[in-house]
């Protein structure tokens, strides 16, 4: 069974392996659920990510800040968080740096599995159960590091079995797991690497979580410009036995044009080839989403204002 449309959830973790686009996905969807009239939060988490390059700001911190009217971006920071959580949930006012219980708070981190990611993906789930916004979207870690954040709730009730934090651990886990609201989605592209990864992480989160796929887009997805009998035909003018007779028929320059359209053919073929074992592995009940690769050098805004135009266009 298809879960919910990827648009209609409030929560969406964007991920993937390092170099396929992740960032850049997080921040285009996040603009086209704001243009699209819903008041949205884009996280990020990833320290290697850039985010706010992507909306063209400078970087950003803790607090909120409002890009257009109906998006706004943070970054993640777990002694912010922490500060919060005792503010919030504890009651204890904290002023400037919390210095020693920091430290002590890295040491039981170090020691407890799920303390540290539970600040995280607690700041995350708290905006989404208190509506402060109707989706948030988070640049979240690469595919090597997703699993624990999305597991921490659930790893900290077993540790801790009565309280408020085995209480606040479950209403987290409740709301991850909720397909209505929160999903992951997977960003990758056509290539061996990161389509075996996104895989992997595919089966971690069946066995690991309880949260659901969302989608996967394919990122960077070459255009078909040729068939088979232009493929035929680019394979002959280049072979090797007739390279010099037609470098003698072509103007000068010509005969590398040829070669480099017969290698861009062959290599949308191979690349065809592994989206076929993609979708083939993914099976009918996970959506495929797939943005073109952009020929283009434009960078910041303008590069995620044409990711948010295809995603909408993929998701109808």
């Amino acid at each position: 069974m298809i879960g919910p449309v990827l648009s209609d959830r409030r929560l969406l973790f964007v991920t993937g392996k390092g170099g396929v686009g992740k960032t850049t996905v997080a921040a285009g969807l996040a603009l086209m659920l704001a243009e699209e009239g819903k008041r949205v939060l884009a996280v990020e988490i990833d320290a290697k990510g850039d985010l706010s390059a992507s909306y063209e700001i400078p970087p950003v911190g803790f607090e909120p800040v409002k890009v257009t009217p109906q998006l706004c971006v943070m970054a993640m920071d777990t002694e912010a968080s922490l500060r919060e959580y005792l503010r919030l949930n504890l009651k204890i006012p904290v002023v400037g740096r919390i210095g020693p219980l920091a430290s002590a708070f890295d040491f039981v981190a170090t020691a407890a599995p799920g303390v540290k990611e539970i600040l995280t993906v607690g700041k995350i789930c708290w905006e989404v159960r208190e509506r402060n916004y109707d989706v948030v979207v988070v640049d979240a870690p690469a595919t090597g590091h997703i699993v624990a954040q999305l597991a921490a709730p659930e790893s900290i009730a077993e540790l801790v079995r009565v309280g408020p934090i085995r209480n606040q651990s479950k209403w987290m886990s409740e709301l991850l797991n909720d397909p209505a609201t929160t999903g992951v989605v997977i960003t990758t592209t056509a290539e061996e690497m990161p389509i075996t990864e996104s895989l992997e992480l595919m089966t971690r989160l069946d066995r690991e979580t309880s949260v659901d796929l969302a989608g996967i887009v394919v990122n960077r997805v070459l255009p078909e410009r040729f068939g088979p009998r232009e493929a035929s035909a680019f394979r002959a003018l280049s072979d090797a036995d007739h390279l010099e007779w037609v470098a003698s028929q072509l103007p000068q320059g010509a005969s590398a044009v040829v070669e480099a359209t017969r290698l861009a053919t062959q290599l949308r073929r191979n690349r065809s080839g592994r989206l076929d074992v993609l979708r083939e592995r993914v099976g009918a009940t996970t959506p495929l989403y797939y943005l073109p690769e952009l020929f283009t050098r434009a960078e910041g805004l303008r590069m995620t204002r044409q990711v948010a135009t295809h995603l909408a266009e993929e998701l109808g």
